[in-house]
């Protein structure tokens, strides 16, 4: 059964050995489908490029609330162009990000957030939205724009406001944070959660899940599967009938065929 990494960030330098190499047998290993967005000008570019070489590879241009500082009207127009690729699905990764004392202000952020959701309306095209510990800012400006549909990747947020979102019309998604003994609420939102409403990512290099091999310490879409077998055991079903649910989730989303 092909599983479909929804979520995964192969410009990043973690893969600058084998790149091309792992790309290439994704299909061959299992992943039939895989998706990177963008953070900022330079990895949506690579992110387009991917594409562009796999078949199986599909992408999402944007700016992380990590570059927020950076957008402006000439980095707009490069991704409104960028965008018109047809194997551009998304808006993304875009959103909040209150954790890290470092990253720009929250009112920059919330301003290039609104102006990618703008630019994703604009565009008919769903919107992959970051948000980490900024649940309630975050979600007051996806309320701004009820004609944007979009997936709260590696979702970490509350039940009750994942209610609100699946009643907006939107998605979660899930990384291998769900795999982790701290992971309190997730257990939760995945039992209940519409089965049409939900997707599995890896968020590639990062979020590893577990059980793991001696000596891992990257994350490649490979290791999706992890994910899907935590979902299947926290919701009662077979393993495989999460991977076609979630497959197909993730093509109706992203409009893949």
């Amino acid at each position: 059964m092909p599983l479909f990494d929804t979520h995964c960030h192969y410009d990043d330098s973690w893969f600058d050995a084998d790149r091309a190499a792992l790309l290439a047998s994704l299909p061959a290993q299992g992943v039939e489908l895989a998706l990177n967005p963008g953070c900022n000008l330079a990895s949506s570019r690579k992110a387009v490029s991917y594409a562009e070489t796999y078949p199986h590879i599909y992408a999402a241009v944007g700016f992380h609330p990590s570059d927020a500082a950076d957008y402006d009207d000439e980095a707009e127009e490069a991704l409104r162009l960028l965008a018109r690729h047809d194997k551009v699905k998304a808006i993304g990764e875009i959103g909040l990000d209150y954790y890290w004392a470092d990253y720009p202000s929250h009112e920059v952020q919330k301003a290039v957030f609104r102006r990618q959701l703008r630019l994703a309306e604009e565009l008919g095209l769903p919107v992959i939205v970051h948000d980490r510990e900024a649940h309630g800012d975050c979600l007051a400006v996806v309320k701004e724009f009820p004609n944007v549909r979009g997936v709260y990747h590696c979702y970490s947020g509350s039940l009750e406001d994942a209610k609100t979102l699946i009643a907006l019309g939107w998605n979660l998604s899930f990384t291998g944070s769900i795999t982790y003994k701290n992971a309190k609420k997730a257990p939760e939102v995945i039992a209940w959660l519409p089965e049409d409403r939900f997707m599995i990512e890896t968020d590639s290099p990062y979020m590893l899940p577990y059980p793991r091999e001696k000596g891992e310490r990257r994350n490649d879409s490979t290791k999706v599967i992890r994910v899907a077998r935590r979902i299947a055991a926290l919701r009662g079903m077979e393993v495989e009938e999460v991977i076609r649910v979630t497959t197909e989730n993730g093509k109706r989303f992203f409009g893949i065929p």
